[in-house]
């Protein structure tokens, strides 16, 4: 009998051939091959993920480094974006947006009178940064302080800006009756919370809140060579309550090695007895490799200084120093004095340190207390402070 297929008509057979011959030619086309697009290489300073590292769901390897493709715009256009992407480039984003805003250090000098205190400011910052710069010239005596006075500079160095602001205090001790002779510069401190406490509880308050908080506060303490005198002790255990303090002694040179190693040891005893906290403070010690750190330079307080702003020739060079019958005590030879110790310390390493204490310890405790105290702020108006104006 003959089968479906010899009753079909012959032209739905053709047909069928036909639909099957072309069905098997495209499906044995290959795809088209298009080249993979160039993509850039990584920076030199960014190391590769490790190959050991997990990949998340999106193939990411860890730390997310990946090169971005060009031809995937924002908005599809086609742009390019080039560079390299990854978590720890949030470093280049800080660096970039801080160094535009700049930055802000305040730092305060007291001690007696006649111990060249904004002599060695002008010294630690190689500028002339203290009161005297604006209206006096290299050839005149630096005037007497005899009142609190601010002075800002901004200074430039590497296309980083820093306005340093210098608060420079009136000697103190020189009068009959020195009872409570700190009160002027610890009311000046609290003024400055206080200032920003007002910009801080405001409606409409800046994008960015002037900082004049005092950072930082240079006690210079008397090369007497014998201990510290009760004055000092009192000044130091009142305003290491509202301020980081570093004590150094002035005019180092007028000892000899051994005096100046006993007299740093026993001004070391003498604050240790009087419960006086002076920065770095044991209890901000954030890691081991910080308490390491900072325990060197526990030991090595209070720094040893000479301060001079007069060039002398030595073996060739022009250095900083003073010069004396037997010879320049050179201001940055540490084998003559600890100075070099100290801008290292203030500038090179703990800079923002000082910053950041001040604003979470310092300032914090005198927020809660004013607020504690008066059952909270109300928010001022721009209207009603001179400050919120300025």
């Amino acid at each position: 009998p003959a089968t479906e297929l010899e009753r079909m008509p012959v032209s739905l057979l053709c047909l069928g051939v036909l639909i099957h011959h072309h069905y098997l030619t495209e499906s044995i086309v290959p795809p088209e091959v298009r080249p993979k697009p160039a993509v850039p290489a990584k920076p030199p300073h960014v190391a590769a993920p490790s190959p050991t590292a997990p990949h998340g769901p999106s193939g990411l390897g860890g730390g997310f480094g990946v090169d971005r493709v060009p031809g995937l715009g924002h908005s599809g256009s086609g742009s390019t974006l080039l560079g390299y992407i990854g978590i720890d480039t949030i470093i280049e984003q800080m660096r970039k947006k801080t160094m535009k805003a700049g930055f802000d250090f305040n730092i305060m000098i007291v001690g007696h009178s006649g111990l060249g205190k904004s002599t060695l400011v002008n010294t630690l910052f190689k500028s002339q940064v203290s009161r005297w710069s604006s209206g006096w010239g290299g050839e005149h005596k630096i005037p007497k302080t005899v009142e609190i006075k601010a002075v800002s500079h901004v200074i430039e160095e590497g296309g980083v800006k820093m306005k340093l602001t210098v608060i420079d205090t009136p000697g103190f001790g020189d009068q009959i009756n020195n009872e409570n002779c700190w009160d002027p510069i610890s009311k000046y401190i609290n003024e400055q919370y206080e200032k920003f406490l007002k910009e801080e509880v405001n409606i409409a308050r800046k994008k960015r809140i002037p900082d004049t908080r005092v950072h930082c506060c240079l006690y210079f303490i008397s090369p007497t060579g014998h201990s510290l005198r009760q004055l000092d002790i009192e000044f130091m255990k009142h305003l290491s309550r509202v301020v980081n303090i570093i004590p150094v002694i002035a005019k180092s040179d007028t000892m000899t090695p051994d005096e100046k190693n006993e007299f740093k040891h026993r001004v070391r005893k003498e604050l240790e007895t009087h419960g006086i906290e002076y920065y770095p403070q044991n209890e901000f010690d954030d890691d081991m490799e910080d308490k390491n750190e900072n325990d060197k330079i526990r030991e090595a307080m209070p720094f040893a200084v000479v301060g001079s702003d007069k060039e002398f020739q030595v073996n060739g060079k022009r250095v900083l120093g003073r010069k004396t019958a037997w010879g320049v005590v050179e201001v940055e030879n540490p084998n003559h004095c600890e100075f070099a110790l100290l801008r290292d310390f203030l500038i090179r390493s703990h800079l923002q340190d000082l910053k950041e204490v001040t604003h979470n310890i310092h300032y914090e405790t005198y927020r809660a207390r004013r607020l504690n105290d008066n059952g909270g702020l109300h928010p001022i108006s721009a209207n009603n402070t001179q400050e919120s104006n300025l």
